[in-house]
């Protein structure tokens, strides 16, 4: 910005500020004579300052029209954003076998599978979409430093869903996924989770196992937690097995309890006594299987 002072016959001293970058005196004139019956003296810019002018306008009305737009972009992306979609947004498909958890065992089982994840843990949710959304829920409800600080699910953590029904395809997260060629998912996933929810969708041997090849070549290598043989417990309640390198938790019915036991042995896998509801209801008896324990999560003996 430069400064210029003109100096008159008359007091008193004026001086003008320009706000375009330019200093030379053929932009501007100044005229001591007074015309007849005026008392204020005349300041004429030359035409060159004129345009200068003009033109830093013009650009400067540009910009303030792109940032306005830039604006409004934003704004109408955040609040698409902020559109929360919940399981009453899909009907359960029964002939796909699908029973939604309510949504407090939703958000129940959503943290304790991301309990202490961190932004380069991933994270699998096969065949449960209701808490795979409960879970999208929590992220637009709280931000990565209020979930840190609270224990909370944070924006920034890796989540991807696996599941057969297509609907879920409007998160970028989704994956097709059929338990019948349970091998047939992208090479780039394999060996690269840390951590699996599965609800396998039927009862019978033969989606229990394959659902369980899934996650077998999905996961890093299995590694049965130290405490998984015992349950006494350490560091404030929780039990060691809570550090174990990798985390898996199966939602499906007591029935195939010793066929589950028997494909996560690997991973000290066990049926917990935490309590499993439905949205509306289920008449077979539902379990939580789990490599771990927690406050809320505890092997059956």
């Amino acid at each position: 910005m430069s400064t210029t002072q003109v100096k008159h016959n008359r007091t008193p001293t004026f001086t003008f500020f320009f706000s375009f970058p330019f200093s030379s005196k053929k932009f501007f004139s100044m005229s001591s004579s007074k015309a007849e019956g005026d008392s204020d003296n005349e300041l004429q810019l030359s035409s060159v300052a004129l345009e200068a002018l003009n033109s830093f306008l013009v650009e400067k009305d540009e910009r303030q029209r792109r940032f306005a737009d830039l604006k409004a972009t934003l704004e109408k992306e955040y609040e698409e954003r902020q559109k929360v979609i919940t399981m009453e947004d899909f009907e359960e498909d029964w002939q796909q076998s699908q029973f939604w958890y309510d949504p407090a065992t939703a958000e129940m089982l959503a943290e304790e599978i991301l309990d202490g994840a961190t932004e380069e843990t991933l994270v699998g949710i096969i065949s449960a979409p209701s808490v795979f959304v409960k879970i999208q829920e929590l992220k637009l409800t709280i931000s990565k430093y209020e979930a840190q600080a609270a224990g909370r699910i944070a924006d920034s953590i890796k989540v991807r869903l696996l599941e057969f029904d297509k609907r879920f395809d409007l998160f970028p997260e989704f994956t097709h996924y059929d338990f019948q060629y349970p091998l047939r998912l992208p090479l780039e996933l394999k060996g690269k989770f840390d951590r699996i929810l599965i609800d396998p969708p039927f009862l019978s041997n033969d989606c229990q196992t394959k659902t369980a090849l899934t996650a077998r070549w999905l996961m890093r290598p299995w590694v049965a937690p130290a405490g998984a043989a015992s349950t006494s417990h350490d560091n404030g309640g929780r039990n060691t097995a809570e550090q174990s390198p990798t985390r898996i938790m199966i939602c499906t019915g007591r029935v195939v309890r010793e066929l589950v036991e028997k494909l996560f042995r690997p991973a000290g896998v066990r049926a917990t006594t935490l309590e499993i509801r439905h949205s509306k209801g289920l008449s077979n008896e539902f379990l939580c299987y789990s490599s771990f324990e927690s406050k809320r999560i505890k092997w059956e003996q």
